[in-house]
């Protein structure tokens, strides 16, 4: 028994009749079509997180009253 009852043999089968049905050159250009997309998607989860922190120190410093936010600032200067 293998993974969750497909034996290895089962595994290799599927496996040929995949590359049989798509080619190897179709399957590597999906495959680093998907190694991409998780790239990206690895990069926008971290941006994301990097956002939510600096907005989180940004509203700490403005609760304690120690500093203004960046945003409030930029208008300030502007309005001047």
């Amino acid at each position: 028994m293998g993974l969750g009852g497909i034996s290895i043999w089962q595994l290799v089968i599927v496996l040929a009749i995949v590359i049989l049905l798509f080619g190897t050159k179709k399957l590597r250009s999906m495959g680093g079509d998907l190694g991409s997309a998780i790239k990206s998607f690895k990069q926008s989860v971290r941006e994301g997180e990097d956002d939510i922190n600096a907005k989180d120190d940004v509203s700490l410093h403005h609760a304690d009253g120690s500093s203004e936010s960046t945003m409030q600032q930029t208008e300030k200067d502007k309005q001047s």
